[in-house]
């Protein structure tokens, strides 16, 4: 394995760039689809994007949701096809060109001509494909660019018109009505989010109108507010609420009679004669709170009588204009759409202007389903013939007349004008009217059933969006309107005889070229308008034209599955053996899109739902919580934070957030950052610790570390146990996460993994690490934690794959016969047994440790102070046992403590008390939880120990778990001993005691670690690595260098075995020895003292320097001086090759002599000291 650099300096964005760089040049996506070409397939289907906009991090998020996914099937055994797809028709590309043409209006494209209005659409959409390119592959998603799909293409296109027509065959195709937005200016319908785009504040009319009740006894009539007079004459029905309750009143003035919602009379106008002044004065409050000219004085009421009682009645036209309907029409309907919070709680219904009129007058069979509707408006806006008095009129501009006719009938109650936010065309700029257009539509209804029995079938993260919001979609389904007239778009492969009687519907390009005897090269509108076929009736029927409507993009993007393939016409084994799909992801917003249109169409189809699995994200927001906007510039954009932090933080970022769990997200970049500290950091620090220490083996003569593989690893070290079956742990978790699609829970269980990688096994083995404890036990040490790290990496590829890959390609440098990629490797399986015990023992000796650290902090006791007694109550004969034996070192040392006392009588040290958890019993409960909570709060201290050891109790009828109650231990302070001699802390069944009196017996101890942490300090801030060996030297400043001396004597094994050499008194320093830094320190401790690091120095023995010259003085400083001049290192191997001795014959004059080690010199004056002390 190579050195790797200081964390601080290790840059993860340019790592990454070197990443690309190697799976470029080993093209490792295209390698690794070879490679599992023979693997069971694993289908995904990818949602196209429009490419005439740039990604944001709503698409990068969905990219790395399905990047994860691929890339954890392809570990797992399976070949995954990962084709993108361009979404090339619609909105998006036609609003584009009508901005660059200045386009306004339908007629405008019909004089340019279509042929060069979609040419001109065709030449824009992969404008950006580049740059979306750009960003996919920088956030580490592999997914094939070159083999996309798009659906524009002949063969995507010939798939959906086989769709429709299969669709069409199953009777499951009519031509109906569609009340849609629609814009007389452009003389097109417009879909709900292009209605959306450009509202203004406008004034419009708002009237109230009478309709006679047929037959009332009263001469009653009902009242219906609108704000649109002008679809007055278009009249059909009256519709009511039937939970609301209606008044028929009698104007007190007037004598006319109304009905209205009850809780709408005081829409009424008051119409009383004006009062006089004294009237003004007197009764200024009248009952209810009522004004003395409130409607409430200004009416009488007459009946009461809910909503329901009035369906079915029948009431006179306003005009005459429908008189034809008059048998099914004018008649009083219900539905809940009706609200009292405007109006007078009746509403007036004109089927053709409205969705909701358009839907009741259809279920109350006021109009039939299909071409019977009359549209008295045409596409001009303009009121046709059928409206005789104000035919040919603008219907916006007709307004006032209308209202004047009214007026004139004596029918008008109330005219005003009131302010609101009215939608207009955002390409005309004129106000938007909603008109039935004629449709082809796919009955959607009549699957209803099917459609909510396939989404059982479907595994949805997270559940609730399947369970409920689309359930409740599908439950509330209706028929759906696929066609638009609109131009850029996969035209409806329907032909149709001029009189209506004969349609062919084309189901591929063969069988129109075979009926029409055209050749056919491209779907688009200009390229198959002008083909006819001849009618089959004979040649006086003429010919069949196609109809001009193209698909609603969504109908393309539903037939995904199919036409990317260009099924059935290829891949027919393929698709038919892997249908329905594996996996699909998308938003949140996709439960009413495609996640919808998939199911309506694969249900339809085959009778199956499209996909097996979903994941459903939520939104990603800009900081504020607002949407992510351009023009506000609200959020950074995702390129410089990836240039910043790296593509595999961003990844963690999102996926450790609510949004993987259909919930928004507020992006901010300090929280890719705490990424990069809280995972990264801590994950490479250990790996670069493992390679120092593997680097140092190498230059101590051990030759180039190869770890001990997995299979022959029998580790006898609790923690080496405990780490692997941490690490199964993990593999098993991910898995079984995995398996079930819940992205969001790997984060925070590697997370933990991480901290205890290397705040628990990393820093409780160091000497081990560091080959303090031997070079097998360092050996043993290394290869386990080189195992769990690759294992890890192996685990974490698919939410990290530049990262993994780093650390891979220099780890798989000690390993022969090691895949080229990672992303080639298989994902670790669970081997062997884990040994839960022993994670659940290490997991109890953290909590011992965090709750003795309280303490001390408490106390301001840092952890260099030693302190004698720790003592661990818990009732666990078994945890006592592990705590004592296996683990009692690192419990000792972490805390500095001398001894560890168990104690299992949980009663000895503290008294128990039960607390009944609210949070959770409160909903359990409810009204019993006041006795519950008193009987729980009465426990016993045996009935505690009785429930923690049953692990339930029935109290009052209820069996109440662990979770319910909280066990309180309060400390017992043993008699004699002051709170601040003595603490205790715990955490559930665990309870700490730590005895905080001080012991002179310790007061060395405490100063070995003072002067240890100096050393250390001294080291950090000198800039060595860890690996780097120097010679740690200490002078005594006081005038009494006894007590000093004292420390260094009673502590030299702690300080050898924690420095990793002998500390030296200064006076043992050669004169030739290179100081690197020195620091003097005052009163520690009670004394003062300096320490200094220097280079590792030669220490010669001159007497037998000068023997080997039989005394030439002159020839034994020579040598020496040569030896001083050598590199230490260099010096160093030559000495291990030679087997501690070396030939020294290249100094001119100076006879050739044999330089044995131990004998002539030493390399280290430690080693010199370790020598003299043996002897």
């Amino acid at each position: 394995m190579e050195e790797v650099c200081e964390g601080k300096e290790f840059s993860f964005p340019r790592e990454e760039e070197n990443v690309l760089s190697f799976w470029t040049q080993i093209d490792a996506f295209k390698t690794q689809l070879k490679r599992t070409e023979n693997l069971p397939e694993y289908i995904f289907y990818d949602g196209p994007p429009f490419a005439t906009g740039l990604p944001h991090y709503g698409h990068i998020l969905a990219g790395t949701i399905k990047d994860i996914v691929t890339r954890y099937q392809t570990m797992t055994g399976h070949h995954v096809t990962r084709r993108f797809g361009w979404d090339c028709h619609g909105l998006p590309v036609e609003n584009e060109i009508d901005k660059k043409l200045d386009i306004k209006r339908r007629d405008q494209v019909l004089q340019m001509g279509i042929d060069k209005y979609n040419e001109e659409c065709r030449s824009i959409v992969t404008r950006y494909v580049e740059e979306w390119e750009k960003v996919i592959t920088r956030t580490g998603r592999w997914i094939d660019f070159r083999n996309d799909y798009k659906t524009m293409d002949l063969p995507f296109m010939e798939s959906v018109w086989w769709v429709f027509a299969q669709l069409f065959d199953k009777n499951l195709v009519y031509k109906g009505f569609k009340v849609m937005p629609y814009s007389t200016g452009c003389k097109t319908p417009l879909s709900n989010f292009e209605a959306g785009q450009n509202y203004k504040d406008v004034p419009d009319p708002e009237i109230m109108v009478t309709f006679p009740v047929i037959g009332d006894q009263d001469n009653a009539s009902f009242v219906a507010w609108t704000t649109t007079p002008w679809t007055l004459p278009s009249n059909l029905a009256l519709c009511v609420n039937a939970e609301f309750v209606y008044v028929k009143v009698r104007n007190k003035n007037s004598g006319k009679v109304y009905v209205v919602a009850e809780s709408r009379l005081s829409a009424l106008p008051a119409d009383k004669p004006k009062a006089s002044a004294d009237a003004k004065k007197a009764n200024p409050k009248a009952k209810g709170g009522a004004k003395p000219d409130s409607t409430a004085d200004s009416y009488e009421v007459l009946e009461k009588f809910n909503g329901a009682s009035l369906v079915g009645k029948k009431y006179e036209p306003l005009f005459e204009y429908f008189s034809d309907f008059s048998s099914e029409a004018f008649r009083v309907v219900a539905d809940s759409y009706v609200t009292d919070d405007s109006g007078t709680g009746i509403v007036h219904c004109a089927p053709a202007f409205g969705e909701d009129d358009y839907r009741v007058c259809l279920e109350n069979k006021i109009i039939k389903k299909g071409e019977n509707l009359v549209v008295a408006v045409d596409d001009d806006g303009l009121f046709t013939e059928r409206i005789t008095h104000f035919s040919g009129r603008y219907v916006k501009d007709a307004d006032k007349d209308i209202i004047e006719a009214v007026k004139a009938k004596g029918r008008l109650v109330k005219t005003g004008s009131f302010v609101h936010s009215y939608p207009f065309c955002w390409r005309s700029d004129t106000p938007l009217i909603y008109r039935a257009v004629p449709s082809w539509f796919v009955r959607v209804e009549v699957l209803k059933e099917q459609l909510l029995e396939n989404n059982k079938q479907t595994h949805w993260v997270p559940d609730y969006v399947k369970d409920k919001r689309f359930h409740n979609w599908l439950e509330n389904a209706r028929d759906w309107a696929v066609s638009r007239s609109r131009f850029w778009g996969t035209p409806l492969p329907i032909w149709i005889s001029d009189d209506g009687e004969e349609i062919v519907v084309m189901d591929s390009v063969e069988k129109l070229e075979k009926l029409s005897g055209v050749k056919v090269f491209d779907l688009h509108r200009h390229h198959i308008d002008h083909i006819t076929i001849p009618s089959s009736r004979g040649p006086e029927f003429g010919v069949l034209h196609r109809v001009e409507d193209v698909f609603d993009c969504w109908f393309e993007s539903g037939s995904m599955p199919y036409a990317y393939i260009h099924y059935p016409f290829e891949n027919k084994e393929l698709f038919e053996k892997n249908f329905p799909g594996h996996f699909v992801a998308e938003g949140l917003d996709q439960t009413r899109g495609w996640f919808y249109t998939l199911m309506v169409l694969s249900t339809a189809l085959f009778g199956k739902p499209a996909f097996r699995n979903l994941i459903c994200n939520g939104l990603v927001l800009a900081e504020d919580g607002k949407k992510m906007s351009k023009k506000l510039r609200n959020y950074p954009p995702p390129l410089e934070v990836i240039d910043e932090y790296g593509a595999d933080a961003v990844r963690l970022y999102i996926i450790n957030s609510p949004v993987v769990r259909a919930e928004p997200l507020r992006f901010k970049k300090e929280g890719v950052l705490g990424v990069v500290k809280d995972v990264f950091l801590p994950w490479y620090n250990a790996y670069r610790f493992l390679v120092q220490n593997a680097k140092r083996l190498e230059i101590e003569g051990s030759g180039p570390f190869v770890p001990t593989d997995l299979a022959t690893l029998r580790p006898s070290n609790v923690l080496d146990q405990w780490i692997h079956s941490a690490t199964q742990s993990l593999v098993h978790f991910v898995r079984q996460e995995m398996d079930g699609y819940r992205l969001y829970t790997v984060v925070p269980y590697l997370l933990k993994f991480l901290d205890n990688l290397t705040n628990i096994y990393v820093r409780f083995n160091r000497k081990r690490l560091k080959g303090r404890t031997g070079e097998d036990d360092c050996h043993i040490a290394l290869s386990t934690l080189y195992n769990v790290l690759l294992t890890s990496c192996k685990v974490m590829t698919p939410f990290t794959p530049f990262f993994t890959e780093t650390l891979y390609q220099n780890l798989r440098k000690a390993c022969e016969g090691s895949e080229e990629s990672i992303h080639y490797c298989s994902f670790p399986e669970a081997e062997g047994k884990r040994d839960e015990r022993i994670e659940q023992s290490v997991t109890r000796m953290m909590t011992i440790i965090d709750l003795a650290r309280n303490i001390r902090e408490r106390h301001k006791l840092p952890l260099k102070t030693p302190l004698k007694e720790i003592t661990v109550v818990h009732p666990d004969a078994e945890f006592l046992d592990d705590i004592t034996g296996k683990l009692r070192e690192y419990v000792l040392e972490e805390l500095n403590v001398r001894s560890l006392v168990p104690c299992s009588d949980t009663l000895k040290y503290a008294s128990l008390k039960a607390e009944p958890d609210f949070s959770v019993l409160g909903k359990k409960l409810g009204k019993s939880m006041g006795l519950v909570a008193k009987e729980v709060k009465s426990m016993s201290q045996q009935d505690i120990l009785n429930f923690e050891e049953a692990g339930k109790v029935t109290i009052a009828g209820h069996t109440l778990e662990l979770t319910d109650i909280k066990i309180v231990r309060v400390f017992k302070r043993p008699d004699g001993l002051k709170d601040t001699e003595i603490d205790a802390n715990g955490d559930g069944d665990v309870l700490v005691i730590l005895d905080l009196r001080a012991d002179e017996s310790l007061y060395e101890a405490g100063v070995a670690r003072e002067i240890v942490n100096r050393i250390q300090k001294l080291r950090k801030k000198s800039g060595l690595e860890p690996t780097d060996f120097v010679e740690v030297y200490i002078e005594s400043l006081d005038k009494d260098v006894s007590a000093l001396q004292q420390v260094l004597n009673s502590q030299e094994q702690y300080i050898k075995d924690t420095i990793g050499s002998s500390l030296l008194l200064s006076t043992l320093m050669p004169s030739h020895a290179v100081v690197l830094s020195d620091e003097s320190f005052q009163n520690v401790s009670k004394l003062s003292f300096k320490i200094s690091l220097a280079r590792p120095a030669l220490k010669f023995n001159e007497e037998a320097i000068l023997a080997l010259y039989s005394g030439d003085v002159k020839f034994a400083s020579g040598l020496q001086a040569y030896l001083l001049s050598r590199d230490h290192s260099n010096l160093k191997s030559e000495f291990q090759e030679g087997n501690g001795k070396i030939t020294v014959s290249c100094i001119e004059k100076l006879p050739v002599v044999t330089v044995v080690l131990g004998d002539h010199l030493h390399l280290t004056v430690g080693d010199c000291l370790l020598s003299t002390t043996k002897s």
